[in-house]
């Protein structure tokens, strides 16, 4: 029996509407154009579906298994095609994030927590396992944007500038450099440096400031938490760079100094990379608004 959805609402309305001329008018056919579908799916079962001696026309017990078919599939059917109305107009939709910075949590959560309630249709996810691969995963729709501060020239790519942050230097408040008022990478080749568990390449510290200048650390140790980072500076256990957005609430820590990255300070941009078609997309226009805006409020807030 080969059964198609205007078998189903066939049924269905005839059932509703109590006869073939009331289902005509609402399923928009003419009554003889149904009579012949309800015969030829008659002949297709082998049973009869409807008793028509009966006055209003009712279903026999073969007509009643098809309409419970009918009560199950069609309303997923119009929800399916109500998504699909959603995907369409923007509503619905997929945001699965990575991110080639450790620190983008502080300020990417915030953000999130505010598109979620502006967009609870769309499914929101932060992929951390492809950190190290977050580009190629957006180029294979895995995810569908990277957060990054080193764009890439790559078919359907576009990197959306968000906001300008300043690599930052934390030392202990004691720390002879305090006096100096800044660091030159010289200043780090005798210092165990603090970092993130990432790829030398994604760390400013390395690529911007030490490799160019052919500078290693004494030592190296990394840690997953940015509390963490600060306690061990606090505590002369070492030196750390991150973005001024993470250090900002450490400005009143007496037991800390922060310190620009050479005389001038070292500046970086962050981008979100995204797929050229997914820009029209009105969710995705949001959260990169948001992204461009929250964070930079918190770095403008009063400090804590």
């Amino acid at each position: 029996m080969h059964l198609e959805l205007r078998h189903l609402r066939t049924v269905h309305a005839i059932h509703e509407q109590g006869g073939l001329a009331r289902a005509a008018e609402v399923l928009n056919i003419t009554q003889s154009a149904l009579s012949h579908q309800v015969k030829a799916l008659e002949e297709q079962a082998g049973v009869e579906l409807f008793v028509r001696r009966a006055k209003p026309m009712r279903l026999s017990a073969a007509g009643m298994r098809l309409l419970r078919l009918a009560e199950q599939v069609l309303p997923m059917v119009a929800a399916t095609e109500a998504e699909f109305k959603g995907v369409e107009a923007g509503r619905i939709g997929r945001l699965h994030i990575a991110m080639e910075c450790h620190a983008c949590f502080d300020w990417l959560l915030p953000v999130l927590d505010i598109f979620r309630r502006a967009w609870p249709d769309v499914d929101v996810d932060i992929r951390q396992r492809l950190a190290f691969g977050a580009l190629p995963a957006l180029v294979r729709e895995e995810v569908d944007l990277v957060i990054s501060s080193d764009p890439e020239d790559l078919p359907g790519i576009i990197f959306q500038p968000l906001f300008d942050y300043a690599p930052t230097l934390a030392v202990p408040a004691g720390h002879p450099l305090v006096a100096k008022g800044h660091a030159d990478p010289a200043d780090l080749a005798a210092e165990t440096l603090i970092t993130y568990p990432m790829d030398r390449a994604r760390l400013d510290v390395f690529s911007q400031f030490l490799t160019p200048a052919g500078i290693e650390p004494a030592r190296q140790r990394t840690v997953e938490l940015t509390a963490v980072a600060v306690m061990l500076v606090a505590s002369g256990r070492g030196v750390a760079v991150m973005p001024d957005w993470v250090l900002r609430r450490e400005a009143a820590n007496p037991e800390i100094a922060l310190l620009p990255l050479g005389p001038q300070g070292l500046r970086r941009r962050l981008y979100a990379a995204v797929r050229e078609s997914d820009l029209s997309l009105p969710y995705m226009a949001h959260v990169l608004r948001l992204s461009r805006t929250e964070p930079l409020r918190m770095l403008r807030g009063p400090a804590t």
